[in-house]
This record gives structure tokens, C-alpha cells and sequence, in this order.
């Protein structure tokens, strides 16, 4: 299995670093955990152990004389733990039959000590006075290092069985050892559905901000990335994967691809290139240049854009059939180190249970680009609408939920019998309302294949009889997101489904498609069934008006933040729903294989394009304030949000849907440093490991650190979880930094339901200057009579309002 061995910083150079991570790496090859199990014999550790050690470990030793018969040669070395690690300097001692008495195959001249980490220990090279014959073994099997990061922390990449990768996690320097595991990518009237119009007030600085985006890769012919207009960047350090199928250019200024176990398949593009559309959407959402008439077939039709049109882009291509840890930890390295400004991730481990953070990769690497300045925003994930079900959580990162917007698809299906009923979904084919054969999956189980009804009722791969499916429109019961691909395989004609999850949004389907409610594809299946000569048409869906948007998007992943109860996640939602963005022209709309329409534009929906709109707000504040920490930018795009009142809870939303315009100029704002996160990771008694594993700091610790609890991290929401419904008794603390005007003096306003009472000490704040910080505590004395309740404090000076959400619950 592949894994990760994340080594913090070790302060040495690259070549140094391999030959350290290859040291290492021989060190665990050597011998099985059973092996060294019986502790030291003369046979097995003829080493001096001047340490007293138990437990002994094996090493391959390689003659330096490549004429040399036995190459490698195992020789043991004597360690219940690592020592300390040497220097160099230290290792540079001749040969010595104290210092080296094991034995030695033919050839060897002389013996030194050499660096194999965590401790010094004889290698075997050549050294006549020497000669022994070595016992017959089997060398070792020699894996080599797939990844090594070397920009901005240490660690590589490389196949370990389980016993391998729990020794190699025992050993001195390395911070964390972790399955290499897969991550799942998490999109024209989107922004004017904020009130962001493309006419908004631009800052010059705009086209300096630098957006990364790791993600699948650009199309970079797509019309939302022309330079035309756009210089050189400023500043720049990162640089361009540049092939015969990919070059950057003013807009694209970097690009880079990441795959560590080099297994491609036939149809990836082995660079930056986008094949799956993906990326391309993401990042024309967050930085896309204005593209006059863009739709995909005629819907969506008008103008697409990014929130920062003159911004540049740079490409990390982590996700190809999946995205791997390996993968995305060394696009944070890179990134890091290019000089990105804001990174946008939408990407996370869907399915997966909320890991601490020092398991989480992208906590990890969102920590150590927080530590340069650099702001990464985060895709919640796509496993709502049950609660507990958060991808990123991060207190560093912001965390980005979908919402609806004022556009929805409906298609229409008219059976023979002349009833017509209204489903959802983005048809772009047109049948002209000709009627076709009415059937239903369950009557057409391919039993060659070995397929029941209850298979094939549902329209699953290969589960229906192409024999009487093909030319059909075929009605299948809802079961999961691949419900057309049987029929689409079977030569259907179209697809008529019926359900009740994830009717908020419409799915572009490889065939006419229109998906109803259970209880009218209840009427189609008892008009099939009274008729032996059913028939249906699926008309080209309608674009209209959503009168319930704004929303919460039912697949959008909910709160509460289990590994940290008492910070509320998400931080915000933005537009994730029927989003109309640039897209490969290698892969189909519909992402499905077969589907011939190849378009430079698709509409997609998830949480993955809700967070490229943060990104790019972000990105639109980060140009009129460029000093701004990543924790301020955040909490001006919190305490700005517009709540959605009656929309469910802010486990659903956080501080409400993004205003961009309004988060530029915040009033006040709610800082945080590095500092401020290790005091609260520290409050959060985690061990010193842990600790340095996030940092990629082996000299952090929480001994001399002041800690802090969770609810006095200077966050701009304030979340508590209890135990007892009936005793409430909490305080936090916060601090606000004036960024709004001069002289200015801001009285606070708490909303709080019945038998909660909240106060706020002191309750007025006296600015006298731009950059003062203010502190304040907020009390919450009380009960609750449901598990989740809803609250809010907004300070207001008469210019700025600046709310903060409260939740109080028991879940």
C-alpha cells in the first residue's frame, strides 16, 4: 500500500533529504517485525550497543565497489528506539574494526559510519582484513521513493506493507506515516445572484492576486482563460509543466501535474491538461475572464466570469480517476513555495469519517500555507443532507456549503394517453415530441447477465436486455446517481425516473432524461401496465425562475464539526447549483463515456463550485487589502453573509450566503495567526507528535505555549455543544480589530430565543483609530428546548453591521 511518511522540516538540502528518506527506507526494508522480536543475539547484532538497545533492526549494506558478488548485504543493527539524529560531521570517521565488526562479504576495503536516520551505524564497504562469509539471505526488495516534497516541508511518498509503515512511524523525525488515500472532486447568473455584478468596482492590484487551484487540470484553449490584455505577473515563482498538448500563458502563468504511483490511464492527458471538466469549471468560476453568449446549448445563455476577471490562475492537476493524498500534499508544497495568494480545494474524502487534524492532509497543507499568508478555501463536501457529514473543517480554512439560486431546469414527458407530468433535469435533446415505447426496467432483466428485477428496476450497468430496451424510453426507480448509465448502455431512447432525494437540482444525463416525483412516475407505471402498447415522449427542458432560492443544496454536507464541537462548520455557503462555467472539451457534459457532445462550456452542480466563488471573493477582498492575514479575509466574508433565516440551522449554512461587495469593507474583523491555532490546537491536549505533524515544526511544543479552549479561538461564529439542555453556563472570548472608521463606536445587539440569555461584556466598543483591537467576552446563561438553537450578535456603529451567528446545541 502507498503511503505518506511526513518528516516536518528537516532543514537540509534535496539531495541530502533523499539520501536521508533512502537511509531510512533500508533501515525498515531490512528485517519483519517478528524477526526482530527476540531481541539482540551475537549471531544477529554483532554490533558494538553502546546504548544498551533491546531490539534489533536490520539494515542493507551495499559494497561501494559495483564489481562487488554480494550487493546488497544485510548486517544488523541493535535499537529498541531511534537515537538522535546525527550530523554529518559526525559521520566521517575511517575505518575502525570497534566501529565496524560486522561481517563482510568479498571485496570490502574499508568501513565508515554512515547517516541512516535516525541513527549513525556501520556501513559495510569494502575492507580485506574484514572477510567473512555473509549467512545466505534474500536481499531485500527495493521499492523505490515514487514522491519526495522539497519546497515548502520534507516527507515522500512509498509502498509499505502495514508492519513496514508502523516501524518506519516509530522512527526519529518522522512526524506521521498515512495511507495514501482518495479523495473525490467536490457549477453566468451566479454571481448576479449575489448582487456581484461584472460591472463591480475593480482595484488595480486585482490582476497580482494569484489563485490556486488544485483541482483536475485546465483546458487552457477554454475562452474564459484568453490573456489578451494581461502582462507578465509581477511576482511569480512557480513555473509552467509546459508540453507538446499544453502551454501556459498571462492568465495561466503556472501548471503543474502530480502522480506519484505513475499509473495513467488511456485517456488522461499526462499534464496539466483537464480531461474530465472539472478543473476547468472550478477555476473559470473563481478567475474566468467575462465570455459574452456562453450556455451550454442555449441554457445559461449570457455572460460567464469569474469573480476576479484579471486575476491570474495557477494549476495543480491532482485528480484523475481520483485524487490522492500523495498527490494533493505535494501540490501544497509546490504551491506554497510558487507564491499563490489564495488556494481553492474542491476537493475531500467523501464517505470518510472526520479525522483529527494531523491525519488530514489538507488540514496539514492548508496549515502550512496559512503560515506564509496564503488562504485556502474548501469545498464542505457532497454527503448532505445528513448532519456530521463535513469534508474540510479546518478552523484555518474556510469551509464552503452550496446554496440554490434563482434559476432551476424542468423537462417535461407527455405519455400516450395524453397526460403530461414535470420533472427535472437539463435535457438539451429534442425527441420533437415524437412518442416512443414505454417500458419499465423491472420488466427487462438482462438474465444472460445473470440480472433480476431487482436489478435491472433500478436501470444499473449491463442489468437491462439491450434486446428490449433499445429504442425504448425506459422508467427506472431511483436508487443513485448512475441510475441512466444501464439504460444509456441498453440503446434506450430516453429515461423516465422516479424518486424523492436531490430534487433541488437537475442532472445532465447522455440521453433524453426527465426525473420525476414517486408519485407521478406511480402514474406512469399504471398507465404502462393498463396498455400493451405504452408510449412516451421526454421534451427539452425549460429554464425558469427558482422562487425558493436561496437554499441550502441537498447534497451539501452539514455540520457539526466532530473532532472540534465548539467551532461551527461551515463557514459559509455560496452558489453551487446549475452553475454555468468553461469546461473540457475532451469530456462529456454529462461526465459519462459515450456521451458524444464535447461542449467549452457545461452547467454542474456541488459544493466544488460553491467554493471557487469564496475563492475568488476572497481573492476580490485580498486586492483592495493585500496585508490581510487569511483570518481576516474570512471573517470579513462571515460577518458580511446574508443568514438564511428559516433555511434550516447554521449547521446547514454557517454565517450565511458570501456578499463580496459588503466583505471588502467589513468594519471590523476577527483576526487569527499561526499562533493563535498551535495555542488552540495545545488547548485541545493534543500530543507533541500531533502537534509538530501539523506544523511540520519539530521544535513546536505546548509545554511554554499558552493554551486556549476552542470557544476562545478569536473565531467570527460562536458555537457550543452541551450535554445538559437544562444548565447552560459558558463564556467566550473574542477580540475585534478596527478596520472601518477612525473614530467610531460600536454597540452590540443580541438575538436569543426564550429562556437563553446571552450577554456581552462590554457592550460598547470605543474605536479612536484604524488597526485598535477591542476585546470582549459573551456570556450564555440558560436552557434550550430543542437540540439546536439559533442566535446571533451583530455590532453596529451606524455604518457597519457586523453579525456573527451563535448556535447552542446538543446533538
Amino acid at each position: 500500500m502507498t503511503y505518506i511518511v511526513y518528516m516536518g522540516n528537516l532543514n537540509i538540502d534535496e539531495d541530502s533529504a533523499l539520501s536521508h528518506y533512502e537511509s531510512m527506507l533500508e533501515v525498515v526494508y531490512g528485517k519483519t517485525p517478528s524477526e526482530a522480536s527476540d531481541g539482540p543475539s551475537s549471531q544477529q547484532c554483532n554490533v558494538p550497543n553502546p546504548l544498551n538497545e533491546e531490539f534489533c533492526y536490520a539494515y542493507s549494506c551495499q559494497s561501494s565497489d559495483p564489481a562487488a558478488t554480494v550487493n546488497p548485504f544485510p548486517i544488523s543493527i541493535c535499537s529498541s528506539r531511534p537515537p538522535a539524529r546525527e550530523t554529518p560531521s559526525k559521520a566521517s570517521v575511517g575505518p575502525s574494526s570497534q566501529q565496524c565488526n560486522v561481517p563482510n562479504p568479498p571485496n570490502e576495503r574499508f568501513c565508515s559510519i554512515g547517516i541512516v536516520p535516525p541513527s549513525p551505524i556501520p556501513v559495510c564497504h569494502p575492507l580485506p582484513s574484514f572477510h567473512q562469509t555473509p549467512a545466505a539471505t534474500t536481499p531485500p526488495a527495493r521499492r523505490e521513493i515514487l514522491h519526495h516534497y522539497k519546497r515548502s516541508f520534507n516527507g515522500f511518498v512509498v509502498e509499505l506493507t502495514e508492519e513496514e509503515a508502523a516501524r518506519m512511524a516509530e522512527m526519529d523525525g518522522v512526524v506521521s506515516v498515512l495511507p495514501n488515500e482518495m479523495n473525490q472532486p467536490h457549477t453566468t447568473r451566479s454571481w448576479d445572484s449575489i448582487d456581484f455584478p461584472k460591472e463591480t468596482k475593480r482595484n488595480e492590484n486585482e490582476s497580482n492576486i494569484i489563485i490556486g487551484v488544485i483541482d483536475g487540470g485546465i483546458w487552457p484553449e477554454s475562452p474564459s482563460f484568453d490573456d489578451k490584455g494581461l502582462d507578465h505577473p509581477r511576482i511569480w515563482n512557480g513555473s509552467c509543466n509546459s508540453s507538446n498538448n499544453f502551454t501556459c500563458n498571462n492568465k495561466i502563468i503556472g501548471a503543474k501535474y502530480y502522480k506519484t504511483n505513475k499509473k495513467f490511464s488511456p485517456n488522461d492527458f499526462i499534464s496539466p491538461r483537464d480531461s474530465k471538466g472539472h478543473g476547468t469549471h472550478v477555476a473559470s468560476i473563481a478567475a474566468g475572464i467575462p465570455v459574452r453568449n456562453a450556455s451550454m446549448l442555449g441554457f445559461g445563455l449570457g455572460t460567464a466570469g469569474g469573480a476576479v476577471p484579471s486575476a491570474r490562475i495557477a494549476v495543480y492537476k491532482v485528480c484523475w480517476d481520483d485524487c490522492r493524498n500523495s498527490d494533493i500534499f505535494a501540490a501544497f508544497d509546490d504551491a506554497i513555495a510558487d507564491g499563490v495568494d489564495i488556494l481553492s480545494v474542491s476537493v475531500g474524502c467523501d464517505n470518510c469519517p472526520q479525522r483529527e487534524y494531523f491525519n488530514n492532509k489538507i488540514a496539514i497543507g492548508a496549515f502550512h500555507a496559512l503560515s506564509k499568508g496564503i488562504l485556502t478555501v474548501t469545498s464542505a463536501g457532497n454527503e448532505g443532507p445528513p448532519y456530521k457529514t463535513l469534508s474540510n473543517f479546518s478552523p484555518w480554512t474556510i469551509s464552503v456549503g452550496a446554496s440554490t439560486m434563482d434559476r432551476k431546469f424542468v423537462t417535461k414527458v407527455k405519455l400516450g394517453n395524453n397526460k403530461t407530468y414535470e420533472g427535472i433535469s437539463i435535457n438539451t435533446f429534442d425527441l420533437k415530441g415524437d412518442m416512443y415505447p414505454l417500458i419499465y426496467g423491472g420488466d427487462a432483466p438482462n438474465i444472460t447477465g445473470g440480472n433480476e428485477t431487482s436489478s435491472s428496476r433500478f436501470c444499473e450497468p449491463y442489468s437491462l436486455d439491450p434486446v428490449l430496451v433499445q429504442g425504448k424510453i425506459v422508467l427506472c426507480d431511483h436508487k443513485n446517481r448512475t441510475i441512466v448509465v444501464g439504460a444509456f448502455l441498453a440503446g434506450a431512447a430516453g429515461v423516465l425516473i422516479r424518486g424523492e432525494e436531490n430534487r433541488d437540482f437537475g442532472q445532465v444525463f447522455p440521453l433524453p432524461a426527465s426525473y420525476l416525483t414517486w408519485h407521478d412516475g406511480d402514474h406512469v407505471l399504471s398507465y404502462l401496465n393498463s396498455t400493451r402498447n405504452a408510449t412516451a415522449t421526454i421534451y427539452r427542458s425549460e429554464e425558469v425562475k427558482d422562487t425558493s432560492a436561496p437554499a441550502v443544496f441537498s447534497f451539501s454536507s452539514r455540520g457539526p464539526n466532530l473532532v472540534t464541537p465548539d467551532i461551527l462548520k461551515p463557514d459559509l455557503v455560496a452558489p453551487g447549483v446549475h452553475i454555468l462555467a468553461g469546461w473540457s472539451e475532451s469530456a462529456p457534459v454529462s461526465n459519462i463515456a459515450g456521451d458524444e457532445r464535447k461542449l467549452p462550456f457545461n452547467i454542474y452542480s456541488g459544493t466544488s463550485m460553491a467554493c471557487p466563488h469564496v475563492s475568488g471573493a476572497a481573492a476580490y477582498i485580498k486586492s483592495f487589502h493585500p496585508t490581510w492575514s487569511p483570518a481576516a479575509i474570512r471573517s470579513a466574508l462571515m460577518t458580511t453573509a446574508k443568514p438564511l433565516i428559516n433555511q434550516g440551522t447554521e449547521f446547514e449554512y454557517g454565517a450565511g450566503l458570501i456578499d463580496p461587495i459588503k466583505a471588502v469593507n467589513p468594519g471590523l474583523v476577527y483576526d487569527a495567526g499561526e499562533t493563535d491555532y498551535i495555542k488552540f490546537l495545545c488547548g485541545q491536549n493534543i500530543t507533541e507528535k500531533h502537534l509538530r505533524s501539523i506544523t511540520g515544526d519539530n521544535t513546536s511544543s505546548c509545554n511554554h505555549t499558552t493554551r486556549i479552549e476552542a470557544r476562545d479561538l478569536n473565531y467570527p461564529s460562536f458555537a457550543l455543544r452541551i450535554r445538559s439542555t437544562n444548565s447552560i453556563n459558558a463564556t467566550f472570548s473574542r477580540t475585534v480589530t478596527n478596520v472601518g472608521s477612525p473614530k467610531s463606536t460600536y454597540k452590540a445587539t443580541v438575538t436569543a430565543p426564550e429562556r437563553l440569555s446571552i450577554q456581552v461584556n462590554p457592550s460598547v466598543l470605543p474605536f479612536t483609530d484604524v488597526g485598535q483591537n477591542l476585546t470582549f467576552v459573551l456570556s450564555i446563561v440558560g436552557a434550550i428546548e430543542k437540540p439546536v438553537v439559533s442566535a446571533s450578535l451583530v455590532w453596529n456603529d451606524g455604518k457597519f453591521k457586523v453579525r456573527s451567528p451563535i448556535v447552542v446545541y446538543s446533538m
